[in-house]
């Protein structure tokens, strides 16, 4: 058998360092191109759960020098004010106790009374499913003259319809210089109760006493298929605050 040379053993060994040298770079190459995958699917991801926020933050940002009425849709996407009899005016129940209510959402109802939690202080007009008070907190300042506009979880992930909520948010507590636009923004989700009607997303409603009989009231609502400054502004017109069966001078809050 024939000796390997000393140069023989030379070229064989800078062929497998060749061969490993290739092997190192393809490896490389490799998990650059991983690495560069992973991240540009972090960015898609990043992207996406950011794309909603930011289309929202614009849109509410187109309406900052518009009058309430010019926010989101015409008032033709509402239906026609319903009302029906009211009960549960005084019947206050111990902090916590969850009460059902049968519409969707409540106008008027049993609640809590609660210093600082029910009714729910003034300032804030905008709420998101996270930041949402209880029902039966919210249903106490329904008591005091708030309207209360609901939206469900199509408008929620809707960044058009959400930056118009939020933009007459806005517009309601810029323009409130005495307290007297009682309102807030609240989301309505599929633990709450039922949907609302099909195709309906926004929903009004107020607790108002009766004018000629203060011992009775009705509650009052108007489901849009998406958001209406102009529908909202004729609504807390034709039910202002002080029709409440307890105006807003009962109010527990900041003044």
């Amino acid at each position: 058998m024939a000796k390997t040379t000393k140069s023989e053993k030379s070229e064989r060994q800078k062929v497998i360092d060749d061969i490993r040298r290739k092997q190192s770079r393809a490896d490389q190459r490799q998990g650059r191109i991983i690495v560069g995958v992973c991240i540009a699917v972090a960015v898609v991801l990043i992207g996406a759960a950011a794309y909603n926020p930011v289309r929202t933050w614009f849109e509410q940002r187109k309406y900052n020098d518009e009058k309430l009425a010019d926010i989101g849709a015409p008032a033709s996407v509402c239906g026609k004010v319903t009302t029906k009899d009211a009960t549960g005016s005084g019947d206050h129940r111990p902090t916590g106790e969850q009460i059902k209510y049968d519409d969707a959402p409540p106008a008027f109802g049993p609640h809590w009374n609660e210093n600082g939690v029910a009714p729910v202080p003034m300032e804030d007009r905008f709420y998101t499913k996270d930041t949402r008070p209880e029902l039966e907190a919210l249903v106490h300042n329904l008591e005091h003259g708030f309207t209360i506009l609901w939206y469900d979880q199509t408008a929620a992930d809707d960044a058009t319809m959400l930056g118009e909520i939020k933009a007459i948010a806005k517009k309601l507590s810029i323009s409130d210089t005495n307290n007297r636009l009682a309102f807030k923004a609240v989301p309505w989700t599929k633990d709450d109760g039922k949907a609302f009607p099909d195709g309906q997303h926004i929903a009004f409603t107020h607790w108002s006493a009766d004018k000629d009989d203060t011992s009775k009231s009705f509650g009052s609502w108007q489901y849009c298929s998406e958001p209406s400054g102009a529908a909202l502004e004729t609504f807390m017109k034709d039910h202002p605050y002080y029709d409440a069966p307890e105006p807003i001078g009962g109010y527990v809050g900041k003044q």
